[in-house]
């Protein structure tokens, strides 16, 4: 486990912060922080640049739970920051699942940022439980694994759902495919090069599951553990954190 620095407040009679530096010696005088380093005196607060210690740049993390109604299991659908600027954030539950929202994938609306939960879900039981099925596939041609095409009878309707990006599995207990890279009529084009794919065979069974960065149904669990992260260099203010959830009805 790294070390840490901690910080005790007085004010509140408690430890709020935890700090990325390890001072040799530290010492208070005159309204300013003073440590050192490898012999090296510093004094604290006294730049513009944040989280830069000893000449090494850190971010700035903040951990913290949802849990209203910890009885009942939530589906956690999106976070809300009442932030001027977008934070970086994981997410886990006790399920478990597992989802993440980079800092880009934030809009500003109304004063606030909003994201929906991106599903990063790899235990395969769980993934089924967002996956449609299409048909047992007639031909697979598999001779360029980057374009293996997966060849279905023509009464089967593939159907308007199944997108470029999405993932395909197959077999009665699913198998990673590939990544879908192109839909004509009853052909579906695969990637079957990414890590974990293989190319499925005649007469497997097909699903797919949507690409959880365009589309996701976020994470499930009784309560929701998330972690935020900023690597910004300057002043950053962070008042309030939320999430839209809905109660999961098996």
């Amino acid at each position: 486990m790294a070390e840490i620095t901690l910080s005790y407040s007085p004010a509140v009679k408690g430890w709020p912060s935890f700090y990325s530096f390890i001072p040799e010696y530290t010492q208070g005088m005159n309204n300013y922080l003073y440590t050192f380093n490898n012999g090296q005196l510093y004094r604290h607060n006294t730049n513009a640049l944040r989280n830069n210690f000893y000449g090494v740049q850190y971010n700035t993390t903040i951990k913290s739970v949802f849990n209203k109604g910890p009885l009942e299991n939530k589906l956690f659908k999106t976070l809300i920051l009442e932030s001027d600027a977008p934070w970086s954030a994981t997410l886990a539950t006790d399920l478990p699942q597992v989802g993440s929202i980079a800092d880009t994938y934030f809009e500003k609306k109304e004063g606030n940022y909003f994201a929906f939960i991106r599903f990063l879900e790899t235990d395969i039981n769980l993934l089924m439980r967002y996956a449609n099925g299409i048909a047992n596939v007639t031909t697979v041609d598999a001779t360029t694994p980057a374009t293996t095409t997966l060849t279905f009878a023509g009464s089967v309707n593939i159907g308007s759902i199944i997108s470029i990006g999405d993932m395909v599995y197959y077999g009665s207990t699913p198998s990673l495919g590939g990544v879908v890279t192109a839909l004509t009529g009853q052909v579906v084009t695969i990637n079957t090069t990414i890590a974990g794919a293989s190319a499925p065979s005649n007469g497997d069974f097909i699903l797919y599951v949507k690409n959880t960065v365009a589309e996701s149904h976020g994470v499930m669990g009784h309560y929701c553990e998330y972690e935020l992260t900023n690597t910004s260099t300057s002043k950053v203010e962070l008042f309030s954190v939320g999430s839209e959830s809905m109660k999961s009805f098996p």
